[in-house]
């Protein structure tokens, strides 16, 4: 039986970050995934991914925010790469739009967040933001938040980046591994795979879509996976194209009006047949990451199309040129669960981040190493939103 520190189960956005940053502790450390990350089975592909510090789930997600801009920051530097770029975000909404993640008050508490942590940002008419961002169409009944502390993170590059800095900072890593158990032993966790057996003092579970099958023992939270769908539709012109590029286009969330979803998207970041990105955040599916649906058929690019992109967008063709199948882990009220195993005292589970966590990665990689190695958590950083008991009101 080998040894470790700790050992970290899924090598997604969370384990991945989390091997890196007990790797640069300098402990025993061993990642296992059962696939070769980054890879397009779970929730961290699709080319890109909005990253902003004020957050309409909540003012509790800055810190961790902040903490991955540095994190990303470091590791571009270190390794010469292109982790993340910001290029502005701008939150739509009016009195007709859905709701994202079930909160009225989106655009409101995106901006109460925005105070708290010190974001600079402004309040810009329909008028005004279509003057700037010539790409968009929106209601005169609609109102328009914007900041330049937020913009788009590449989730595959991310991943990499820090499995690569995990390796050269002696971090063991196994690939195309499955774990078949684990279980509480005397001085920590013994986990079984395919290919072994070890024993670490701490265990951290980030399974992603994986984990309800993962924990083993129940938990007092009901866990749902959801399908989502990313979309690529490609733009009419080099004009439009130009209307698209991250300088001149934002990062955005939308509660469109009269529609059941809100949608999502991103600069165009390739060529005009590359397209622009853009997604809804569908909530009417349960499914598994062995059952799901992974085609996307072409009545569902059409309905998007239709629905949610030609009324609210210039320059975009209906040619749908790309489609990506992720899935979102998620609980109620769109928390993140970063606890301890109610049995399991030395198995630390990251996961669900009901569908918003990529941006929030690297300091939850950063929380989950002081978790497992008992340093202190900052300050600012307030643990009793995290557990798998809700937090009080």
């Amino acid at each position: 039986m080998t040894h470790y520190d700790v050992i970290v189960l899924g090598l997604g956005a969370m384990g991945s970050s989390a091997l890196h940053q007990l790797a640069s502790r300098n402990v025993r450390v061993l990642g296992i995934d059962q696939y070769d990350p980054p890879h397009r089975l779970g929730s961290t592909h699709g080319e890109s991914r909005i990253t902003r510090v004020a957050c309409g789930e909540g003012k509790m997600y800055s810190a961790l925010a902040r903490r991955s801009h540095r994190i990303w920051t470091e590791l571009e530097q270190a390794l010469d790469a292109r982790l993340m770029t910001l290029n502005g975000l701008a939150v739509i909404a009016g009195p007709r739009g859905a709701h994202r993640h079930g909160n009225r008050r989106f655009l409101e508490t995106t901006e109460e967040a925005a105070v708290l942590a010190g974001v600079d940002y402004k309040l810009l008419s329909p008028a005004d933001m279509m003057a700037r961002h010539p790409a968009f169409r929106i209601q005169s009944d609609e109102k328009v938040y914007y900041d330049w502390d937020s913009g788009y993170v590449m989730p595959e590059a991310c991943i990499r980046a820090q499995l690569v800095r995990a390796r050269q900072q002696k971090a063991e890593i196994g690939i195309n591994e499955r774990v078949l158990s684990y279980e509480s032993v005397s001085g920590g966790v013994r986990v079984e795979t395919d290919r072994g057996v070890y024993h670490a003092g701490q265990l951290i579970v980030t399974a992603g879509p994986w984990l309800p099958q993962i924990l083993r023992t129940s938990v007092p939270v009901d866990l749902k996976v959801q399908r989502q769908v990313l979309y690529w539709f490609a733009l009419e012109d080099r004009k439009a194209l130009d209307m698209y590029r991250p300088e001149n286009c934002p990062v955005y969330i939308w509660m469109v009006p009269d529609r059941d979803q809100n949608i999502y998207g991103f600069p165009a970041i390739g060529g005009v047949s590359d397209g622009m990105k853009v997604a809804t955040e569908q909530e009417k599916t349960q499914d598994t990451p062995e059952n799901v649906a992974r085609t996307v058929s072409e009545d569902e690019r059409r309905s998007m199309f239709e629905t949610y992109v030609a009324p609210f967008f210039n320059g975009v063709t209906s040619q749908c040129v790309r489609a990506e199948v992720c899935l979102y882990t998620k609980v109620k009220d769109a928390r993140f669960i970063i606890d301890r195993h109610p049995d399991m005292p030395n198995v630390i589970v990251a996961s669900p981040c009901s569908g918003h966590g990529f941006k929030h990665s690297g300091g939850i990689g950063e929380v989950l190493a002081m978790l497992a190695l008992g340093e202190p958590i900052p300050d600012d950083i307030d643990m009793r939103q995290f557990g798998f008991e809700e937090p009080s009101p």
